[in-house]
């Protein structure tokens, strides 16, 4: 598969205009997360309702690496490497999945992609539609 710059970040033509409540499945560290990126994910208009099972994948993954770190700080000197592992795992996942939602400033810097509605209008202009 051919490396190349990953789509930006547009706003959705059925964007949610309400933050929804945190599930109730996530533990209190995934709440939080939450929480703390909704608001500004609901204000930049990108996400729709299809969006919510990945966020929720996100949340879950940086409550993880949270729990895990608050793990390994209580083990002190004594700590786990398969801790530091797991840790390291969530942070990962949670940066793919929060870089499909602009949730770094490296993906909001990104050109955007947006949909004009006709696929051939660049053929078309052309003279090739």
């Amino acid at each position: 598969m051919a490396a190349g710059r990953k789509a930006g970040i547009v706003a959705a033509a059925n964007a949610l205009d309400i933050v929804p409540p945190p599930p109730s499945t996530l533990d209190k560290y995934a709440k939080r997360i939450w929480r703390e990126i909704m608001p500004d994910l609901v204000e930049r208009k990108v996400l729709t309702a299809a969006d919510m099972p990945g966020l929720r994948n996100f949340c879950i993954a940086m409550g993880t690496v949270e729990r895990l770190g608050r793990a390994i700080r209580k083990m002190g000197d004594g700590f786990d490497p398969a801790l530091y592992r797991a840790q390291d795992k969530a942070m990962t996942t949670a940066r793919q999945i929060g870089d499909q939602y602009g949730l770094s400033p490296t993906s909001r810097s990104r050109p955007s992609i947006r949909d004009t509605g006709d696929d051939n209008d660049e053929l078309d202009a052309k003279g090739f539609g």
